[in-house]
């Protein structure tokens, strides 16, 4: 069982709400798209956000890393604005406790893709927790 979890569905900053997304089994995925591959589409920006189960805290920063096949296609943000390299992690230096720290994921498609429902991506969520 974990102890931070990433949430989406519009989460507001400072708060608890947003729906949680699934964590291994695919069942509540972070989805982009459809997106048009012949025109190199990016998707709108998902709003997410971290965070930890009441009683726990982050220690140092935690990072976010999008893996899996074809991870080089995404790219995340703290702001929406500010975007890490495609495939890149996204490091959060705020400490993350029991109410919602945003960032942002999203997207794209290449020319060099065919039409796919691609499932290869995870975005990993590496952080030291302890207790409060």
């Amino acid at each position: 069982m974990a102890n931070i979890h990433m949430y989406m569905g519009n989460p507001t900053v400072g708060g608890t709400n947003g729906t949680m997304v699934s964590e291994g089994n695919g069942s509540n995925p972070v989805t982009v798209g459809p997106l048009n591959a012949s025109t190199n589409e990016v998707s709108a920006s998902q709003k997410l956000a971290l965070r930890c189960e009441s009683g726990y805290e982050t220690v140092g920063d935690t990072t976010i890393t999008p893996t899996g096949t074809t991870a080089a296609k995404w790219a995340l943000s703290s702001n929406g604005s500010s975007w890490t390299g495609y495939g890149a992690p996204l490091t959060v230096t705020s400490k993350i406790g029991a109410t919602n720290i945003i960032f942002y994921a999203r997207a794209r498609a290449t020319s060099d893709e065919s039409a796919v429902n691609d499932t290869s991506v995870d975005l990993k969520v590496d952080a030291v927790l302890a207790a409060v």
